[in-house]
C-alpha cells in the first residue's frame, strides 16, 4: 500500500508516475548522467512545473494548489519510484520551509516565483559564520555538499552568530550577492550537489527569517526525504520480486525457494512499516494547533529512523535477489541504490535521531508531548455517541454479571459488528465511537475471546437453533469457548489433521488428540475439526463440530511452560459422542467453513497488547531516573519508539481505510509479522535491565520476576496464530504472488 491510499491520492500518484515514465526514463537519465550530475536542470522541468507538482503544497494565495505536505509526499514517493532526476526534492523543501516559517512578506515575495518554476536548495546545516554589522550581518564560510545548489535560483542558508545562536536567510546566486557555488560529484548521479561559499556576504536584518531554525529545517527535510526513500525502496522491491518469479535455477523459479520467499516477505513487511511512518510524518506536517510543531518533531524523527535508511538497505538486499544480473552497473537498480545512499546520508547518523526521540519519549513521563494517533470518525454520529455514552453511564451502575448482560442483550456492545439481534450491525465508524466511549468511561469493552473465532462461523454457517443456543449466551459471558484445531502432527498444516469422526446412530464418535488449546481447561464448548472421510484429499473430508467439553471421554491436560504457567492445554478425545445437531454446516465441508469470516469484521484502534511492551519499557527506564538515562539507553529507546509509532500508524491507516470503505490490503499480515518481532525485541530489552537479578528464582521478586516471566512467555507470542515462518510463506505466496515450492 503506497503512502496515498485514498482514491484521490491514487489518481494523483498515477498521474505523477505517468509523467516520470514519459519524460524521465532511466535510459534517458543514464544518457544525460554527466550533465545531471553537474547540476543541470532537466529539460522536462517546465513540463513538471506546468503539471503543478512542484507547487502542489503551496497556498493558493501564492499560486499553489493549497493541497499540503501529504499530497506532496504522495508525489515524492512516485518521483522516487520513477528515479526522477533533477532538483525537485531540494526545490520543494525550500519552498515548503518558506511557506511554513518565513512569514507573510518573504512568502509573498518568493513563493509565486517557486510556483512559476524557480528552483531552490537548502543547506541543512548552518555551518557558515555570521558577524554583526550596523545593518545586519556579514556572512563568510563554505557549506556543502548542498543538494540542488548548482543552478538553484534561490538558496536557503544558515549561519552561526555565536555558540548557540543562528540566522537563516535566502540569497540568489549569480546576482549581486557574494556567493560562489561549485559543483561536486554526488553519490546520487542523477541529482547535482554543490558547495556554497560566502565571501563577506551582506545580509540585512530584514532578510533574516526568524521562524526558520536548524531543527525545523531538519524536520521537514526528514519528512520529504522519507517519502522519496519509500518510493525508491518500492521500485527496488517490485523489480526484485518480479525477477525471482521468472528466473529459474535447478529447474524452477528461484522465488519458489523458501529462503527467497522469506527474504521477500521480510522486505515487504519492512517496506509497509516504512510507508506507514512516511505517511504519519506527512500528516503530522499538515496538522495545525498549539502542539503542531511538537507533533511534527516526533513524527519526523520517527520517519528519519524508520524510512531514511530503508531505500539504501532494501536496494542492497534486492541486488542480492537479482544475483548476477543485478551485480553490474548495467542494471538500473544501481541508480536507485545510489539515491538510497544519498537519502540515508542526507541528515546525518540515524543514532542522532534515535537519541532525540528516546529523550522525547522519556519526557512524556513528566508530561511532555506524546505522538497522537487520534481517530476522527467524521460528523453525523453525535446522537449515536451520546446514546453510547448514556448507556455506559447506566452500565457502570450495575454489578459485573448484570453489566455484561446489559451490554450484550440491550446494547449490542460486546460484538457490535455482529448482525442483529446478536450485535447492532455497527459500521466501522460506529465501532470506533463505541471503543472511544468505553475508554472515556473507564470501562473495558467485553470480549468473547475464542468466541471471536466461533461465533462468526456459527452465524455464517450454523442452524437457527445453533445460533439461538450459543450466540447470546456467549455474548453474555455464560459460555466460554476453546478451539480444538491444532494437533501434534498438524499445527500450521491444519489440513493434515488426524482426529477422526466415525458416524454412529444419532451422531458421531471422535477420537484423536488436540494441542495448544487456550481456555480448554475452563471452556464449556469447543469448536473442533475432525476427519470424516479418509479417502479424499486432505483439504476435503473434514467436518466442523461443536463439542460439549463436559462429554465423557474428554481429557484436558495443562501444558506447563517455561514461565511456570499453563496457558495452553492438550486435549485427548476417546470415543467422544457428538450429536448430529452439533455439526456446523455440511459434513465434509469443514475446511471451507473454517476459512469463513463475516464481511463486517471488528475494527480496532491503533494499539493492542503487542504495542504495550514499549510503554512498560519506558516506565522501567523512567523509574531509574529519566533525566539520567545514558546516550546508549536513549538511542535504543528511540529506535523502539520509532518502530512502535510506525506500527501504530500502520494500524491507524488500516482503520481509516475500513472507515472509508476501502480494503486495508496486507495490513493484518504485516502487523502480525512486525508486531510480534517488535514485542520480542522490547521484552528482551526489558529483561536485560534486570541483569544479575534474573539469575535465580529467589531474586525474582517484584519487577525482576515480572520481566523474566514476560520474556519466558515470548514463545506464545511468536507461535500464536501461526508461526512466523508460515506467515512469511503466506505473505510471499498470497500477497506477493511468488510460486509455491
Amino acid at each position: 500500500m503506497p503512502i496515498g491510499y485514498t482514491p484521490e491520492h491514487r489518481t494523483f500518484a498515477e498521474s505523477v508516475a505517468g509523467f516520470a515514465k514519459r519524460h524521465a526514463t532511466v535510459e534517458s537519465t543514464r544518457r544525460d548522467i554527466e550533465a545531471l550530475s553537474a547540476g543541470a536542470v532537466p529539460g522536462f522541468w517546465d513540463g513538471l512545473v506546468g503539471s503543478g507538482v512542484p507547487a502542489i503544497h503551496l497556498p493558493e494565495e501564492y499560486d499553489g494548489a493549497g493541497a499540503g505536505i501529504l499530497d506532496l509526499a504522495v508525489a515524492l514517493e512516485e518521483t522516487g519510484r520513477g528515479l526522477l532526476p533533477g532538483p525537485l526534492l531540494p526545490t520543494v523543501l525550500t519552498s515548503a520551509l518558506l511557506a511554513r516559517y518565513a512569514g507573510p512578506e518573504p512568502a509573498k515575495a518568493l513563493l509565486p516565483k517557486f510556483a512559476e518554476g524557480a528552483t531552490g536548495a537548502v543547506a541543512v546545516a548552518p555551518t557558515l559564520t555570521a558577524r554583526a554589522t550596523p545593518v545586519g550581518w556579514q556572512v563568510d564560510g563554505t557549506v556543502g555538499p548542498v543538494p540542488g545548489a548548482v543552478n538553484a535560483r534561490y538558496l536557503l542558508l544558515g549561519a552561526r552568530t555565536g555558540e548557540s545562536e543562528e540566522i537563516w536567510f535566502v540569497v540568489a546566486p549569480g546576482g549581486r550577492d557574494a556567493i560562489e557555488v561549485a559543483p561536486l560529484t554526488g553519490v546520487d548521479l542523477a541529482r547535482g550537489v554543490g558547495s556554497v561559499t560566502a565571501h563577506a556576504l551582506e545580509v540585512t536584518s530584514s532578510q533574516v527569517l526568524p521562524g526558520v531554525t536548524t531543527e525545523r529545517v531538519r524536520r521537514l527535510a526528514a519528512v520529504l526525504a522519507s517519502a522519496e526513500a519509500v518510493g525508491v525502496a518500492r521500485w527496488c522491491f517490485e523489480t526484485a520480486v518480479e525477477y525471482v518469479k521468472v528466473r529459474e535455477q535447478f529447474g524452477r523459479a528461484v522465488g519458489s525457494f523458501q529462503a527467497v520467499k522469506h527474504k521477500a516477505a521480510n522486505l515487504f513487511t519492512r517496506l509497509q512499516v516504512a510507508t506507514a511512518a512516511a505517511w504519519d510524518a506527512a500528516r503530522a506536517a499538515d496538522e495545525t494547533g498549539a502542539d503542531a510543531e511538537d507533533q511534527l518533531e516526533l513524527a519526523a524523527a520517527e520517519a528519519a529512523i524508520v524510512c531514511l535508511p530503508v531505500a539504501r538497505e532494501i536496494a542492497l538486499d534486492c541486488i542480492t535477489m537479482l544475483g548476477g544480473i543485478g551485480f553490474t552497473w548495467e542494471h538500473d537498480i544501481h541508480f536507485y541504490w545510489r539515491r538510497g545512499v544519498f537519502l540515508a546520508q542526507l541528515l546525518g547518523p540515524t543514532g542522532d535521531w534515535a537519541e532525540l526521540l528516546g529523550r522525547r519519549a522519556l519526557a512524556t513521563l513528566d508530561g511532555g508531548p506524546e505522538r497522537r494517533f487520534d481517530l476522527e470518525v467524521g460528523g453525523g454520529l453525535d446522537d449515536f455517541r451520546a446514546e453510547v455514552a448514556a448507556n455506559l453511564v447506566r452500565a457502570k451502575e450495575l454489578d459485573e454479571p448484570a453489566r455484561r448482560q446489559f451490554l450484550a442483550d440491550e446494547c449490542g456492545y460486546v460484538s457490535p459488528h455482529y448482525p442483529k439481534p446478536y450485535g447492532m450491525a455497527a459500521n466501522p465508524a460506529q465501532q470506533i465511537v463505541i471503543q472511544q466511549e468505553f475508554a472515556a468511561a473507564g470501562l473495558t469493552q467485553p470480549s468473547t475471546v475464542i468466541g471471536e473465532f466461533a461465533l462468526p462461523t456459527l452465524m455464517a454457517h450454523g442452524t437457527d437453533a445453533q445460533k439461538d443456543r450459543y450466540v447470546p449466551a456467549t455474548l453474555r459471558g455464560d459460555i466460554v469457548w476453546c478451539q480444538l484445531f491444532s494437533e501434534p502432527g498438524a499445527g500450521s498444516d491444519l489440513a493434515s489433521l488426524a482426529t477422526r469422526a466415525e458416524k454412529v446412530e444419532g451422531g458421531w464418535k471422535l477420537n484423536g488428540q488436540k494441542v495448544w488449546n487456550s481456555k480448554a481447561h475452563e471452556a464449556h464448548f469447543g469448536i473442533c475439526l475432525a476427519r470424516t472421510d479418509q479417502d479424499v484429499p486432505k483439504h476435503k473430508g473434514i467436518t466442523y463440530f461443536i463439542v460439549d467439553m463436559a462429554t465423557p471421554g474428554i481429557d484436558v491436560r495443562p501444558l506447563k511452560q517455561s514461565n511456570g504457567q499453563s496457558e495452553f492445554n492438550e486435549v485427548f478425545l476417546e470415543d467422544v459422542f457428538v450429536p448430529d445437531e452439533s455439526v456446523v454446516g455440511e459434513v465434509n465441508q469443514g475446511w471451507v467453513i473454517t476459512r469463513t469470516t463475516l464481511a463486517n469484521e471488528r475494527v480496532m484502534i491503533a494499539g493492542g497488547p503487542g504495542m504495550a511492551a514499549f510503554g512498560k519499557l519506558l516506565q522501567d527506564i523512567g523509574a531509574s531516573g529519566a533525566a539520567g538515562a545514558s546516550q546508549a539507553t536513549a538511542v535504543r529507546l528511540g529506535g523502539f519508539a520509532a518502530e512502535n509509532w510506525a506500527l501504530r500508524a500502520l494500524t491507524l491507516r488500516s482503520t481509516l481505510q475500513q472507515l472509508s470503505g476501502l480494503n486495508p490490503g496486507a495490513a493484518s499480515s504485516v502487523l502480525k509479522l512486525a508486531v510480534t518481532e517488535h514485542q520480542r525485541a522490547v521484552v528482551t530489552a526489558r529483561l536485560e535491565r534486570v541483569a544479575e537479578a534474573g539469575l535465580a528464582d529467589e531474586c525474582l521478586d517484584g519487577l525482576a520476576g515480572e520481566l523474566v516471566t514476560a520474556y519466558l512467555s515470548v514463545p506464545a507470542v511468536l507461535l500464536g496464530g501461526g508461526t512466523r515462518e508460515i506467515q512469511l510463506n503466506v505473505v510471499a505466496e498470497r500477497i506477493l504472488g511468488l510460486p509455491r515450492g
